[in-house]
């Protein structure tokens, strides 16, 4: 009886379904890796809050017209101005958070002309190699032996004997900057797929007689999105800086469309710089939180999705 009752037991246990937990992605684990870096989440925070802050805080400013009012001129911080007026009587604040749009746009927009470029060049040098890498990387080569600030210092002189119009001046610098930071991407890019090449999934698919095109942007590509992702965010940050440098000389993106290395060259006096301070340190301040911002979330990013960053 208590034979028959414990194999009647057995086999309902048998019959019962076996619930399997679920397997997160690789995605799902780098974001909970990620999120664990509380440095690195903070600077999503504070890089988060500068887009959100210069995309839509001057919404609700009363002082987007930038119209002249030189009767206010130069006032300190103040109830109706809270970081003070400039030398034309514009709201600071305002003139801040508009200015970080145009940077913001820049950084972001050179970013993506240099990954896509960078990673397509990369990508056809390292699968075809041959005389296709031979000229591509020596072109690469020529134009990393010339330092980046010197070159852009040269193209935005150009610009300005050519007597670009300012409003077309903010798109021509997003070009000089995808320009000067192809070159980098396209090396690691081009490393990454001599190595992809020979891994078993590859001979797998030169059995199957699979296309180049489906091996390049199926199979190749998507194992190099980690690292595009990482170099991409790290690029922002040298972008926003490089437009900074640019601007502040006079050589990029020039006034009325204001960008914070422009509003810092408005500032170049001495007596701005010790009795003004508020023209000066408010778009130089922007740069500095957003950058550093930046940088430390690309470098979170690094140790989490990049394979050969050696962990503690």
């Amino acid at each position: 009886m208590t034979s028959s009752t414990s194999v009647t037991r057995n086999a309902a246990e048998a019959t019962v379904p076996v619930r399997v937990a679920p397997r997160s992605s690789l995605w799902m684990l780098s974001i909970k890796r990620l999120l664990k870096n509380k440095l690195a989440v903070g600077g999503f925070v504070v890089v988060l809050f500068m887009f959100i802050a210069c995309f839509i805080g001057p919404l609700f400013s009363p002082y987007t017209d930038n119209k002249i009012n030189m009767a206010v001129m130069k006032q300190g911080p103040n109830i109706h101005h809270w970081l003070g007026t400039d030398a034309l009587g514009r709201d600071v604040l305002t003139r801040v958070l508009m200015a970080g749009r145009i940077s913001l746009t820049v950084g972001l927009a050179s970013m993506v002309l240099s990954v896509f470029i960078g990673s397509l060049l990369g990508a056809i040098a390292g699968y075809y190699r041959g005389i296709v890498d031979q000229v591509i990387m020596r072109i690469a080569d020529l134009l990393l032996t010339i330092p980046g600030l010197p070159l852009l210092f040269i193209f935005g002189a150009l610009l300005s004997d050519w007597k670009v119009p300012p409003d077309s001046r903010m798109y021509i610098v997003m070009l000089m900057l995808s320009f000067v930071n192809w070159p980098g991407m396209a090396r690691m890019v081009r490393g990454q797929m001599l190595s992809l090449r020979e891994r078993e999934f590859m001979q797998a698919a030169i059995v199957l007689g699979l296309r180049d095109r489906r091996k390049l942007f199926h199979h190749l590509l998507p194992n190099i999105v980690p690292l595009l992702i990482v170099m991409a965010t790290l690029n922002i940050g040298g972008s926003i800086l490089s437009e900074s440098v640019l601007s502040f000389f006079g050589l990029g993106v020039m006034p009325p469309t204001p960008t914070w290395g422009n509003m810092i060259d408005a500032a170049n006096n001495m007596i701005d710089f010790q009795q003004h301070p508020w023209l000066w340190i408010p778009p130089g301040l922007s740069i500095f939180v957003t950058v550093i911002a930046i940088n430390i979330f690309g470098d979170g990013l690094r140790d989490v999705l990049d394979p050969k960053q050696k962990r503690r």
